[in-house]
């Protein structure tokens, strides 16, 4: 845990893609955590105050998908930032959490640096 950086967990059931992900958390200037779906990302917040964000894929294996996971994160810890990802489905705004952002993949790492620095410096927790 770093005092300093905000938190950011990143849930994504692809190695790869997940490894990704955690390398422009880092990048960014953050503290990256991880989890495979949404159960094990649920016993991570549930473990865990000081996370700022989440950032989810939509489609993943589980007992809920990315979009069922953000809406129980905005209903379980609302001041926890959303951002949301799919390769394959695209997601309205009136589909998210209020606040929550939406990014197809492939992504541009630089607007998800962009975004993850927008949210975490617009308000703190």
């Amino acid at each position: 845990m770093s005092p300093n950086k905000p938190v950011v967990l990143v849930v994504e059931d692809h190695t790869l893609i997940r490894q990704a992900a955690l390398d422009i958390v880092n990048l960014a200037g953050f503290e990256a955590l991880e989890a495979r779906n949404a159960d094990e990302a649920i016993k991570i917040l549930e473990s865990r105050a000081d996370i700022r964000l989440v950032f989810t894929d939509v489609e993943m294996p589980g007992t809920m998908d990315g979009l069922k996971l953000v809406h129980y994160i905005r209903d379980r810890w609302p001041p926890i930032k959303i951002m949301v990802a799919s390769g394959r489905a695209i997601v309205g705004e009136s589909q998210l959490p209020a606040g929550a952002r939406f990014f197809s993949k492939p992504y541009d790492e630089a607007s998800i640096i962009g975004t993850m620095k927008v949210m975490l410096t617009a308000s703190a927790i």
